[in-house]
């Protein structure tokens, strides 16, 4: 699981190696709410590097002592946050506050990255935090391409035989198949594959790494995981917030975009991929590249719905529609909602239908993967009602209650036949001990430790948008492509249903 610059073999729970991590973009929104609180919670676990450092790089004028101050603000916070409540012990808060330091800069300014090596030298002396060092880019997507050349002009991402150096980007990676082929090709003029961590923190959530285990470590499980025993597949990530202040982000980037080639297809790999050879990043990883290249393109007039929310309420509170949001063109034909028919065609899943959902100002949170298994023949149940006989449904819980639920057919007690559904619920809170998380923690300690397997690989962030891209370009540029409204704080619009309902099939409500 490591790359070739790992001289100490570092077991998954055992303190990250000594290391320091620089933020471009110290200052910003996605520093504050996520970053620094999955530091602070490595702290507390005893798996952040005994010898660390890190480097907040931002455009601000700000001392060490003003940004320590915003961070300590960012992660009491948090620690008031009703999401994660947890008491803050001040002895990691102190510690990790007293392992920060600020450095103004121009991303574009190779002034910056001069003195961006001179702090890491002489951290390297100070504070025993050797040469490695995380680059995590927690900036806009247009950045990218620029920081790491200026990374790769200035040789901080040069690495040698006992330094290795690493670069984390977030999404979007690219916004289409050409862009993201483009970003690619920039980044490796200057670093190797395997030193770009390409960063989903959908994947660092415990039930989607819990997806394989669930599969592959259960003999109940994976015999049945076919066409033979599986009827369907609903993967569903619901929002209940609107878009809020990020409208100039969204105009451009729809739901679609936003959510599709990345998280839920990434959810859809792990369902759908077949046993890797080996419990390795690369092995995984390719497996779920193979699932993705099998995935046939979108028919995007039957296949698809593009749902944008309207004026409506939830609680009896009134919410406003997408158009009406400060910044949103008045005639806007952003999708806010989006669902989708998948056929995979390969022998596990052909004539397997895969439903995809996600969208914004709906009824309620709610990230699940339900997988509806096959009815059986009803020549035995001859005088019971038909839709008596629910199927059986393996669901995955995501989010906000992570866990897994698996409903079957039981008799209802009495002297005549009839059966009802029972559900055998698991809840992660009860049975382990749920250390609050932003779903950040998971990802930063594996790129520390070079664990890649929950990071996208270049192939499989290119065959994401391939499958996409037939219904961008139909939505762009055919004046015919409809746009479902949908009132805020429902489940979505009526067209979704219609995408199932053609096949006799029906989504499971989002307010389960």
């Amino acid at each position: 699981m490591h790359n070739d610059h790992d001289h100490e073999t570092i077991r998954h729970g055992d303190r990250a190696p000594a290391c320091n991590m620089v933020i471009f973009g110290g200052g910003g929104d996605l520093t504050k709410r996520l970053l620094m609180p999955a530091l602070y919670n490595l702290s507390r676990t005893g798996l952040l590097p005994e010898h660390f450092s890190l480097i907040g790089v931002d455009r601000l004028e700000l001392t060490n002592e003003a940004f320590r101050l915003q961070i300590e603000e960012a992660l009491r916070a948090f620690g008031n946050d009703k999401h994660y409540a947890q008491k803050l012990d001040e002895h990691h808060l102190q510690n990790l506050l007293s392992r920060i330091t600020y450095l103004q800069g121009d991303f574009s300014d190779p002034a910056c990255y001069a003195r961006l090596n001179d702090r890491l030298q002489s951290n390297a002396a100070a504070e025993a935090t050797g040469e490695n060092v995380v680059f995590y880019l927690a900036v806009a997507a247009r950045f990218f391409a620029g920081i790491v050349d200026q990374l790769g002009a200035s040789g901080l991402v040069t690495e040698g035989p006992n330094r290795w150096r690493r670069v984390v980007v977030e999404k979007p990676f690219g916004h289409d198949v050409e862009s993201a082929k483009a970003l690619n090709s920039q980044l490796r003029k200057s670093v190797a594959e395997r030193q770009i961590y390409r960063m989903d923190h959908f994947l660092g959530k415990e039930t989607v790494q819990n997806i394989m285990l669930m599969r592959f470590a259960n003999g109940i499980f994976e015999p049945l995981w076919n066409r033979e025993h599986i009827d369907h597949v609903q993967i569903t990530v619901a929002e209940t917030v609107g878009v809020e202040r990020r409208a100039g982000f969204y105009e451009t980037t729809g739901a679609l975009r936003d959510m599709v080639p990345n998280h839920i297809f990434q959810l859809l790999a792990l369902v759908g991929m077949e046993p890797p050879a080996a419990f390795t990043a690369d092995a995984i990883r390719t497996e779920k590249t193979k699932v993705l290249t099998a995935v046939h393109p979108v028919v995007a007039a039957t296949d698809s719905v593009r749902g944008q929310y309207a004026a409506g309420s939830r609680d009896e509170q009134p919410l406003r529609g997408y158009r009406a949001e400060d910044g949103v063109a008045p005639a806007s034909m952003t999708e806010t909602y989006t669902a989708l028919k998948l056929q995979i065609d390969n022998w596990r899943w052909a004539g397997v239908p895969f439903y995809l959902r996600t969208g914004k100002a709906l009824s309620k949170r709610n990230s699940e993967i339900y997988i509806q298994f096959k009815r059986p023949p009803l020549s035995l149940f001859k005088d019971t009602a038909t839709e008596a006989l629910t199927p059986n449904a393996l669901v995955l819980k995501l989010q906000p209650d992570e866990g897994a639920q698996l409903s079957f057919g039981a008799k209802i007690p009495g002297p005549t036949i009839s059966i009802g559904q029972v559900h055998m619920d698991f809840h992660y809170g009860d049975y382990f001990q749920n250390a609050p998380s932003t779903g950040y923690e998971t990802l930063i300690y594996d790129c520390m430790i070079g664990d890649a397997t929950l990071f996208q690989r270049s192939d499989s962030v290119i065959a994401g948008w391939e499958i996409v891209e037939p219904l961008l370009k139909y939505w762009a540029n055919d004046a015919t492509a409809p746009l479902a409204f949908y009132p805020a704080g429902s489940d979505g619009p009526a067209e979704s249903e219609a995408l199932l309902q053609q096949s006799g099939r029906s989504w499971r409500p989002v307010t389960v």
